[in-house]
């Protein structure tokens, strides 16, 4: 499986974020976009997820689904933590595989994962940062998709749980997966570096 971009560009707002960019991963590598804020690191990132169009280029899955956009393909991990706060830990994550559209998985596995079986009735609302960042990746597990899209992923995160995302990440890997993950921090495994030039 390999995933790539050719010659895109991206315009926001009027502004051109980027153009000319080409990128691409195979199955079982990383991919770090690195750069200065307001490079455009998230814009490719949503791009790749289906959420912009490009101005120009495409984005291209080899390998993947037949017939099957690259978006649902991947899943977008934002900088912010989707959730909704007055459902539970296993509420949330039952919301999002039905969302996604996933089949029956095991919740309290996704959530012995990430380290929150003891908030598992927990209201999301009573979460801390760390925590709401352990339950959104958390989302990662409960519907296997081979592309994941990270943007600041071990944002709130302390050294144990960057430890255990690490450990998340290499599996993912191991099983063929494709990361690409927008950071200005070491994401704990090895990646290749794709530098964004951009207005800092």
């Amino acid at each position: 499986m390999r995933l790539s971009g050719q010659d895109l560009r991206c315009v926001r707002g009027g502004r051109e974020v980027f153009a000319h960019l080409d990128f691409e991963a195979a199955s079982g590598e990383a991919l770090a976009l690195v750069g200065p804020n307001g490079a455009g690191k998230t814009s490719l990132l949503r791009l790749i997820a289906g959420l912009l169009m490009p101005a120009d280029g495409r984005v291209e899955l080899e390998g993947g689904e037949p017939d099957t956009p690259v978006a649902e393909q991947a899943h977008y991990l934002g900088h912010r933590d989707a959730l909704k706060p007055s459902l539970s830990v296993s509420e949330n994550l039952a919301f999002w595989r039905a969302f996604l559209g996933g089949e029956p998985t095991d919740l309290a596995a996704a959530i012995a994962a990430v380290g929150l079986a003891h908030a598992a009735e927990l209201p999301a609302a009573y979460l801390s940062a760390g925590q709401r960042r352990r339950l959104s990746i958390a989302r990662l597990l409960v519907l296997r998709r081979p592309v994941w899209l990270l943007d600041e992923p071990t944002a709130a995160l302390d050294i144990r749980g960057q430890e255990m995302f690490a450990g998340l990440m290499q599996q993912h890997l191991a099983g063929g997966g494709i990361i690409v993950a927008a950071t200005h921090l070491p994401l704990g495994i090895s990646a290749r570096e794709l530098r964004i030039g951009g207005v800092a």
